[in-house]
């Protein structure tokens, strides 16, 4: 086993020969059959994925951060050689969520995946939802329970949720995405306000990793029949009604729709080291049995992604803003959502001494045209302050 210190306490201890730091020369010791990678980052961790797989070794890692940005490569390699690249691991932790994708759904046409992949924010956002504690507070507790890290910007940015929706996105229509093709947003401006008004609209607020299809189509450098895919990380409103609403804590939960199964769930602990060596020794098991059978190799060789601009996303949107209480004021408000096709399917309007906030939920609108509406409301003299926008997941609420 390659490590970076010898002397770092390990239990169960390990007797000094089965310990190096050089891990170059582990992966070509022709007495290693199988490799596993969990160094994580872009390199070394890359180069020595691939030098495994072209000395005859398949390879096991959980390094979501090299698939997204070098996933569609390095399943380059592993095709070329016949060999499997598995990474259970990478994504949800001991859920199994990737071999279904890849084995048991590959002749599913697959319209979304949709999910809750960061136990930290869900965590977080069940503390502000049902304790009403802010989001410092929510970020502390995190932290004091290990969930999130001393610096949570991975986590809270949606960075790391953005790295799995590249690979779950990759899995599921076949394409090579990359975490440059995901539009994200954290969890560091949603609001204890904008989560009471959700409750109050019967919603839960949740981070969400998104890819779906929005059409077949062809044309703008697509051949017929190669999908236009949106991939996206951001907080939304998720109805109470829908399975997602109820995962809470650090579980995570990954909601798949596709054209014959119809709606499928997967649900389990996302995170933390057990899991992840769950899933790690499942992976190795499985290429173990492959390379003794003398099959493997199932990794693809993928297109680059087509992906939809997140300016034509169609979605139903909250908006909350505040603004001084006096007549006129919301005329002129509905006059700029009028101005840019923006419906407002509904309003509240809560009191704030010489200021009023107004919160609207719209019909399903374009990305674009709420963006403008945004931009015209905070030119108006008596709107005070733009507050949050959240995509709310729904029966309108769908890309294209």
């Amino acid at each position: 086993m390659a490590v970076r210190s010898l002397d770092k306490p390990r239990p169960p201890e390990l007797s000094g020969d089965r310990l190096t730091t050089d891990a170059a020369a582990l992966v070509n010791d022709p007495d290693i059959d199988v490799v596993v990678e969990l160094i994580g980052g872009i390199e070394p961790a890359g180069g020595l994925i691939v030098e495994a797989l072209k000395a005859g070794k398949p390879v096991v890692t959980a390094n979501k951060e090299l698939l997204a940005s070098a996933g569609g490569e390095l399943s380059e390699v592993a095709a070329a050689v016949g060999l499997d690249l598995l990474y259970e691991a990478s994504v949800a932790g001991a859920i199994p969520l990737i071999r279904p994708l890849r084995e048991s759904l590959a002749g599913e046409r697959i319209h979304r995946v949709m999910g809750i992949v960061n136990g930290t924010t869900n965590y977080i956002l069940t503390r502000m939802s049902e304790d009403g504690v802010d989001y410092a507070a929510a970020l502390a507790e995190a932290q004091n329970l290990g969930y999130a890290e001393s610096d949570p910007t991975a986590d809270v940015e949606g960075h790391d949720d953005s790295a799995k929706a590249a690979i779950l996105a990759s899995i599921a229509f076949g394409q090579d995405v990359v975490t440059g093709d995901v539009y994200r947003e954290g969890i560091t401006a949603v609001s204890p306000p904008d989560i009471a008004f959700a409750r109050q609209l019967g919603y839960e607020i949740k981070l969400l990793a998104v890819a779906e299809r929005v059409d077949e189509g062809g044309g703008r450098g697509r051949a017929e029949g190669e999908p236009l895919i949106a991939v996206r990380v951001h907080p939304a409103m998720v109805p109470r009604t829908h399975p997602l609403a109820s995962v809470r804590d650090s579980f995570n939960a990954v909601f798949i729709e596709g054209e014959a199964v119809g709606e499928l769930m997967l649900y389990g602990r996302g995170a933390g080291g057990r899991p992840t060596a769950s899933a790690v020794l499942g992976d190795l098991i499985d290429a173990a049995h492959n390379l003794r059978a003398g099959g493997g190799g199932r990794a693809a060789v993928r297109a680059r992604a087509h992906v939809h601009p997140i300016d034509q996303l169609r979605a139903q949107y909250y908006i909350s803003i505040d603004v001084l209480d006096r007549p006129g004021v919301l005329a002129a408000v509905a006059a700029v959502f009028g101005e840019h096709q923006v419906s407002i399917r509904s309003m509240e309007q809560v009191g704030l001494g010489d200021e009023a906030r107004l919160v609207f939920v719209t019909h399903t609108a374009v990305e674009r045209d709420v963006q403008a509406t945004l931009g015209g409301l905070a030119r108006l003299d008596a709107v005070e302050r733009v507050g949050g926008l959240l995509r709310v997941v729904g029966a309108e609420a769908e890309a294209g």
